[in-house]
């Protein structure tokens, strides 16, 4: 199968899918983190190029209900985001699964297909991951494991420990799931 895993910069989806036999290239506008094939530019340069499945994760900056503070600055953002996310799953790909955290695409283009926890792939961590799929069966869990530990924080914020210690990390925060990028390419791979 030919798979492109857009807007990934790690490599853990798309050596999920590799380690499996697929033709399967990571595209995103940093460079990748790991060996494997990878574009770097512009996924819309390569959406159109016969590909059988993507797995996308697009940015979550301007569209992540975390955030919901900052909206009212945001609304040029949130709207680019928005149509980038729209392009995505109107691309002319056979089957496609969308990755976002709670966002407003929930509200402003569709509801997710399915919402997922990286705790049920064998991960000891609690984080909300919407799916959004086309032609693809649900995911289901693999692994079912406790969903670690929480922090309260003194203003009575709480929030995963995990989360709490990557606060000032994006990029850290965004690294997605080996365990849910393996039982997406043993499921739909």
């Amino acid at each position: 199968m030919k798979v492109l895993v857009a807007c990934e910069y790690s490599g853990i989806v798309r050596d999920a899918f590799s380690a499996k036999g697929h033709y399967v290239m990571s595209c995103d506008i940093l460079p990748t983190e790991s060996d494997g094939l990878h574009y770097q530019g512009d996924v819309m340069d390569i959406l159109n190029d016969g590909w059988d499945l993507m797995i996308a994760h697009p940015p979550c900056t301007h569209l992540a209900v975390s955030g919901a503070r900052h909206f009212h600055k945001k609304e040029r953002e949130q709207l680019e985001a928005l149509a980038f996310v729209q392009k995505l799953l109107d691309a002319p790909i056979e089957m496609i699964c969308l990755e976002n955290p709670v966002s407003i695409i929930s509200t402003r283009i569709k509801k997710p297909t399915q919402i997922i926890q990286p705790y049920e792939y064998g991960h000891s961590v609690s984080k909300k991951t919407c799916l959004w799929l086309k032609n693809l069966p649900k995911l289901k869990p693999t692994n079912i494991v406790d969903k670690g530990e929480f922090v309260t924080f003194p203003s009575g914020k709480r929030m995963h420990s995990w989360y709490a210690t990557k606060w000032g990390d994006g990029k850290a925060r965004s690294t997605f799931w080996k365990g849910i990028a393996e039982a997406m390419a043993d499921q739909w791979g």
